[in-house]
């Protein structure tokens, strides 16, 4: 009797104010795999991106994307430097990223294949009504 195989799919984001665009993302990015691992930026890396810090803590992030349906692990991202040493911890088979995550795109596949992982597939998806789901949108 051979051992499943289980296909873990990982996603990043600030995850600040939890919208229907996002529950679009986890949704769509569940599809690919059987195992939903969500990374959630730290509130520095959030800052240092985009110039500003998010509304609510780390862990009322957590505890919000949690909540929602499909999700079956949430982490906090790598504090320091390295924000790829999370990606080796959870060994994902896919990364699945935003339509507007091009902040971490740039670079990514080199990467992997420099720290062994070249064979996770990444897949962008398309967005859901950009014009009224964008986080930046909905801060205001």
């Amino acid at each position: 009797m051979g051992v499943a195989f289980m296909v873990k799919v990982l996603v990043f984001g600030s995850f600040d104010v939890v919208h229907k665009g996002h529950e679009y993302f986890f949704r769509k990015a569940r599809e690919f795999g059987d195992e939903l691992v969500v990374v959630i930026g730290r509130n520095k890396t959030i800052e240092r991106v985009k110039g500003c810090l998010p509304k609510f803590s780390e862990s009322e992030r957590v505890k919000h994307v949690r909540s929602i349906d499909g999700v079956d692990k949430v982490v906090l991202g790598s504090e320091g430097e390295d924000k790829f040493k999370v990606i080796e911890d959870i060994n994902p088979d896919i990364i699945v990223l935003g339509y507007d995550q091009d902040s971490f795109s740039d670079g990514l596949k080199a990467e992997l294949v420099r720290r062994g992982l070249g064979g996770v597939k990444i897949v962008m998806l398309d967005s859901f009504k950009p014009e009224k789901y964008k986080s930046s949108l909905m801060k205001s």
